[in-house]
């Protein structure tokens, strides 16, 4: 499934939401050299998290090849601050549009339902979380970890816990051909985080690389629990009430 439009408008213009796409654009293309092989491999080595540094259970000098004559090497000390720098570090162009794309369909919609900088603070606890759970997963992985699926996934979550039945236009892959269907949020964000646990316990105990689906699972459950903690205090109540209704047209 590929969502790309929701009917859910917004009060006001998603000022931090863009902010964090732009931020990690302007990471992706002056500090990954925009997915060139040097300063792509350098950013993710240095700047990336790696599992076994965080957890202390890594040597320094254990080695990952990163491509053709490049290796990365774990740096003595924790690297903590790799917590933070990785949520705005990519793997490829696919891996940033990707991400960006869903941050801006379900970003500003929570963003709406919560102060400006609630929703910054919201979305870093949502990354560190999903960060932790992917380390709680493979504590011994050499491998660094980027991108910003995990934090995302925590905007999910709150979405699925505040807009349950907004209808999302997504295109569904029929054999060769993707077709246009519109289904409820609850529907399609449920099927997303199903695929993403199955994935989790299919790379049980794997130290390879790949997608992170740990991660995504702790962002999304995050979200599902923060939100209710961040969300605008009236906006609670209206939502409680029933009254917080979706319309029809807007940033989305």
């Amino acid at each position: 499934m590929i969502p790309y439009h929701d009917e859910n408008e917004t009060q006001r213009p998603a000022i931090v939401t863009a902010a964090i796409i732009a931020a990690c654009v302007l990471t992706w293309i002056f500090i990954q050299g925009a997915g060139a092989e040097e300063p792509l491999a350098k950013s993710v080595c240095n700047l990336g998290l790696i599992p076994g540094e965080l957890t202390g259970k890594l040597p320094p000098g254990v080695r990952f090849p990163m491509g053709q004559g490049l290796v990365c090497l774990t740096d003595p000390g924790r690297q903590a601050s790799n917590v933070l720098y990785s949520m705005f570090l990519h793997g490829s162009w696919m891996h940033l549009i990707g991400n960006m794309w869903f941050l801006w369909l379900f970003g500003n919609n929570i963003e709406d339902s919560m102060t400006r900088p609630r929703f910054l603070v919201f979305y870093l606890l949502c990354g560190l979380a999903a960060a932790l759970l992917q380390v709680w997963a493979q504590p011994n992985s050499n491998i660094p970890m980027v991108g910003a699926s995990g934090a995302i996934s925590g905007v999910m979550g709150a979405y699925l816990v505040l807009f349950p039945r907004v209808r999302v236009f997504t295109f569904v892959p029929l054999g060769f051909i993707f077709t246009s269907v519109a289904l409820p949020a609850w529907v399609m964000l449920l099927y997303w985080i199903a695929l993403q646990f199955i994935g989790g316990l299919g790379a049980a105990g794997a130290e390879g690389g790949g997608v992170a689906f740990w991660a995504h699972v702790g962002g999304f459950l995050a979200g599902i629990v923060l939100v209710k903690v961040f969300v605008r205090s009236n906006r609670l109540a209206e939502h409680s009430a029933g009254r917080w209704e979706p319309r029809r047209i807007g940033w989305s």
